[in-house]
This record gives structure tokens, sequence and C-alpha cells, in this order.
């Protein structure tokens, strides 16, 4: 008898051949470089490992230039929808080109060079997209901050990238009032000590503001007069842009990321991990300000050079709970990729999916899901109500692209519901317990990636090399902390449960909170819930559940509450101690859809805190409040 063969998957096979430098070597061989790289990695300066080293080229020219360049100048490359205003209109790969180039024109005039910074403060408008890409074609390094963000935050980004120039609109659109951007930008300015040289304004005719001073610029003005600008040579490590996330001093933490190794990595995850094609419409239902939508509204889908939608409006309300599935028959979308509160979201308003079948949805051949970890009634919800694969995966601002997934490009298809997926080749994962100590399967822990991260990685914050090795490199030495806890089982199958601080420890035992939500949001009344710790004088802490219904439910509240008590003490067991809930209207959530776990806590505990910048309606917080009073 022969010996057995064991043939392994593409994805194995992806997998080992992933943690060689030759393996990136190839994937980058698919962009254009001016210069080659000289060395695929360099490790001499570690934690600052550099990707691609010695190579030189221009993200705008790969993402938009060179496809014309190959003829492909007459296929869609951008399709902009806003259900605020109506309008509905595309770009060609040629037309985008011919818009960048003259927005990069702008921008050069104001002064702006090579290694220069730019704060962009705008809409989701196609000029959004135009500025960023515009920045990259002049190797300026943009930074991009959502529209509407309050004034002293945006100062404090002012006064830690230092913009040459800050580029705005007079305003950003929501369901039920028009958000003025002019007052916010100039109170901004005057409260940071860094003052833009210029800021160049974008009438929107839904809110025309008056310029003044010597400082406020017209777009439309200058834009009518630019000249057309090339593209810059920039190297492999020169920062493409900057992104803003949180800092636990409250002052924000500069992401930054290189050209080289984010266009390698955004495009090899393009193909591999999310099985887009050329031909296909990509759809990232996200924002700008946010890392989904620079990775996956602007430069992943432009630099494999498909079609990718940008859209205005809201999963609901705008008109109704169909608005996305509208999107999908309309523009004939293959893949889209949203936050699993939007899809809660579509769920409360139309529990049992009925909407749906008043649209075409065959061209939709994958859902993806991040953001914040997706319970599995969402996933299961979404399997009955569309029959595509609804793939979980997680990613951080700080990594860029997908590090945990199931990856279709590489033929995996099997799905455990309640996991991410499992790693994605070049990421290596860990998940250790005190004394840096890897725990076993199926046991809770820091989950921790090892150095060095794979190319599209953050390469440090933004003037602040310290503060990079303090936030992410110090807990424990030769990983990068994700600030995420949860386990690995024995498949390989990573589970991430919650935030490390959102660990609870109830008499000893220490429980996730996205456990119990988990079982929770089982329930078939239940549209979302929140869980957090309590004070409690004998268990230290307990779980306290915070519960939104589906908009059709009429049952009575203390009868589902008894309910998913119930069910908790039945699937985690009585250790959870899990008997206070309370139903609310709502749940405060930042704009890209997280729930604000920890302000909940901090109302729970009757501590202080400051109101974040990046709530999507406040009034939310006092639900909580009335809740509990």
């Amino acid at each position: 008898m022969g010996k057995k063969v064991t043939t392994l998957s593409p994805f194995d096979m992806t997998l080992a051949a992933a943690a060689s430098d030759e393996f990136w070597a190839i994937a980058a061989d698919e962009l254009d470089w001016i210069t080659p790289p000289s060395k695929t990695l360099d490790m001499d300066n570690l934690p600052f490992a550099l990707w691609f080293e010695g190579g030189e080229l221009n993200t705008c020219y790969n993402a938009v230039d060179r496809h014309v360049a190959a003829g492909k100048g007459g296929k869609t490359a951008l399709v902009f929808d806003s259900t605020m205003t109506g309008t509905k209109t595309s770009f060609t790969y040629a037309e985008l080109q011919e818009q960048v180039a003259r927005t990069a024109g702008m921008i050069r005039a104001q002064g702006v060079k090579k290694g220069d910074t730019v704060i962009i403060y705008m809409p989701m408008i196609p000029e959004t997209v135009f500025a960023m890409l515009a920045c990259a074609r002049l190797g300026a390094i943009h930074s991009v901050v959502f529209g509407g963000f309050a004034a002293n935050e945006l100062a404090k980004r002012i006064d830690d990238a230092k913009p040459k120039l800050l580029l705005s609109a007079s305003c950003g659109l929501e369901p039920a009032r028009i958000v003025e951007y002019k007052p916010l930008v100039d109170e901004a300015i005057d409260i940071a000590s860094h003052k833009p040289e210029s800021v160049v304004i974008l009438q929107r005719k839904q809110h025309i503001v008056a310029l003044s001073g010597s400082r406020d610029e017209d777009w439309a003005k200058l834009l009518r007069k630019a000249k057309l600008a090339d593209c810059v040579k920039v190297a492999s490590s020169d920062p493409l842009y900057i992104l803003y996330t949180s800092g636990t001093t409250g002052v924000p933490k500069g992401v930054v990321r290189d050209n080289g190794g984010h266009a390698t990595a955004l495009l090899w995850s393009m193909r591999h991990v999310y099985n887009v094609d050329p031909s296909d419409v990509y759809w990232a239902a996200s924002d700008v300000g946010w890392v989904v939508g620079h990775s996956y509204i602007v430069y992943g889908p432009l630099l494999l050079g498909c079609t990718t939608v940008l859209y205005e409006g809201k999963p609901v309300g705008t008109p109704d709970a169909a608005a996305f599935w509208r999107m999908i028959e309309e523009y004939k979308v293959s893949t889209l990729f949203t936050a699993p509160t939007a899809i809660r979201a579509i769920k409360r308003e139309d529990p049992k999916a009925e909407l749906i079948s008043n649209y075409n949805l065959s061209s939709l051949r994958a859902l993806f899901l991040a953001g914040e970890r997706a319970d599995p009634d969402t996933v299961y919800w979404s399997q009955n109500a569309l029959n595509v694969p609804v793939i979980d995966h997680w990613w951080q601002t700080e990594l860029g692209w997908p590090a945990i997934a199931t990856c279709l490009g590489l033929g995996e298809r099997e799905v455990r519901v309640g996991s991410a997926g499992r790693r994605v080749p070049g990421f290596i994962f860990d998940c250790l317990g005190p004394g840096h100590n890897s725990v076993g399967y199926g046991e809770s822990g820091d989950i921790v990636l090892k150095l060095p991260l794979p190319p599209g990685c953050l390469k440090t914050l933004w003037n602040n090399d310290e503060g990079y090795i303090d936030s992410y490199l110090k807990t424990h030495p030769g990983f990068y902390l994700t600030g995420d806890a949860g386990f690995i089982d024995e498949d390989g199958y990573i589970h991430v449960m919650s935030r490390t601080d959102d660990i609870i420890n109830v008499a000893g035992h220490r429980l996730a909170t996205g456990a119990i939500e988990q079982v929770i949001s089982a329930h078939e009344d239940i549209a979302e819930c929140a869980v957090v710790g309590a004070p409690d004088k004998t268990k230290g802490e307990v779980p306290m559940g915070f519960i939104v219904l589906n908009s059709e439910c009429d049952r009575d509240h203390d009868e589902i509450i008894g309910e998913t008590v119930s069910k908790v003490r039945n699937i985690i067991g009585p250790v959870a101690a899990f008997k206070k809930a309370y139903v609310v209207t709502k749940l405060p959530k930042t704009r890209s859809g997280k729930i604000l776990r920890g302000n909940i806590k901090n109302i729970v505990h009757e501590e202080s805190f400051s109101v974040p910048p990046t709530i999507e309606d406040a009034s939310a917080l006092d639900v909580i409040r009335k809740a509990i009073a």
C-alpha cells in the first residue's frame, strides 16, 4: 500500500507561504513600482520594521492612473448615491483621474508639497474621495476627520497633525437636520495652537456659508483655475495618511499608514479575503472618516480596478429599512461590507425580512460584517434573509485590513458562527494569560499578534514612537496587544468576545460580557443589547443588561426580561449571576456603529465621563440614565 497523501487546501498553503518574505515580494509585484524594492522586510530597527525598503511608487497612480494607462479608462470607478439629496452619479476611471489631478492641482496651488499634512473634514461626497487621492498624488499626508466631529476634537487633531491646509464643506446632511461644518471649523482653529495656512470650503447648495478673512477660500473657484497635477514619487515607507483613534488619556492616537505596505496588503486582500474581481461592484457601507472607508471605499477597490460605491444615507430611515437592498439591486453589488449594527437596525424595523422580496439581489455573493462582534442571531438572520455567505471578520484601525476572516478568495467556506474566522495569512495570533504564557484551546486570554506585523499595518503613531510602544508593545514583549479578549479553539478559529476592559469579575469568575450578550441577542423579540458590569457588594460585579426590542414587539417587558435571565442561567450557568436588565429604546453608539459599553458602564457606576466626539446620538446616554434611575 502506498503512503497516504495529504492535500493542503489553498488556504493552508497560503498560510504557510505568507510567513516568508518571498510571498510578500510576489504580492508587491502586483503593483506598479517606479523603483522596485531592494529588500522586502528590514528588521534592523525593531519594533519599527520596514516593508519594501528602497521601493518607490505612488498610491494614487496605482489606484487610478495605471487602469487608464491599461486601456480601462471607460470602466466605472466610483458610483455615488445620496439619499439625502436624491443625487446619483458615477465616474469612470478616466473621469476620476481628471477630477483627482485637478483637485491635486488646487491643493498644490495652496502651497502643499510632498510630506506636508492636510486635514480633510468633509461629508460622504465624491469630492472627499478626490481630495484623499489628490493628497496621495502629491505625496502629501492626508488625515480625514469625520465630518461633524466636535470642534474641540478637531482642534486636537489640528494640533497633532499640524496641517498646512484644511479642506472642508459647508455642511453635512443627516435625515432630520443639516450639520453646519463652518462654525465647527472656525471654532476648532480658534482653539488650536497650530493654525492652517488656508481653509478651502466646498459650498453645498443645501447650505451656503459666508467666507471671511484671508484664510478662507472657495473650493469651486480654486478648482476652476487649477492645473492638472502629476503623480509624485514617494518612498514605500513614506506616510500615506494619519487616522486618529481614541486614546485612553483623551489625546487621540494618530495611526500612521505607509504607502508600499498598505497598497500591497489591500490589493491582496481584495482578491483573497473578499474574493472580488475587477469586473465586480464592491460596496463598503461605511464612512471615509473610519478605517473601513479608507481601506474599502477608496483604496482597496480602486487598487484592484473594480467599481466602488459611495453612499450618503443610513441603513434605515432613508427612506426605510430596504435602503441597502435598493442599492444592491440598482448597482448590482456583488459584495457588501457593513457593520453588525446596521443589520440589527434593519432587522429591528423588518424582523421577518419581508422587504427583501421587493428587490432582485441575485448579484450579491457575500455579506461581510465588522466593526464590532457579530452576534450569532444577526448572522443567522442575515443568512436566512440573503441566502449568501455571511462572514464576520475582525480587524482594527491600527491594522488597516482584515486579520481574522473566512477567506473566500482562498476557497474557505466554513463559517463558525460566534467566531470571526481563522487568521488571515500574514498574521500570527496567540492568546496569552498572566506571565505572558499561552493559554489552552478554548481558554480566555489577551488576543495578541506576533511581531513583526505584516504589510499594511500601522507603522507607528504620528510623532509618538514611544506612545506606540507603550500602547501596543509593552504589555506582552514580542507581541502587539490588540486590546481584545477571547479564545482560540482547536481548529484555529478565533473567538473575539469583548474588549479586555469588558471582562467582568463575578465572585472571582472572569466572564466576557460578549458571551452573555450572545445569549440575550438570540431571543426572537430582541434587536440588540449591551451588557456591562455593575457594582455588587457581595460578588464585586454582576452583569447588567440593556435591551432594545424589535419594532413590532408589543409583549410585556418584564416577561421578556424574565426569559432572558432564564436563558443566561441555563446556557452560561448560575455563576453569571445575571438577574437585572432594562428595556430601552436605543443604545449609545459611535457613528461607525460600535456600542459605547464603556460609557454605559460609567453611568451604571455613577462615574463622570466626557461625551465621546464619535457618538451618534448623545440622547441615548439619557435613555440609559433614566432606565436605571
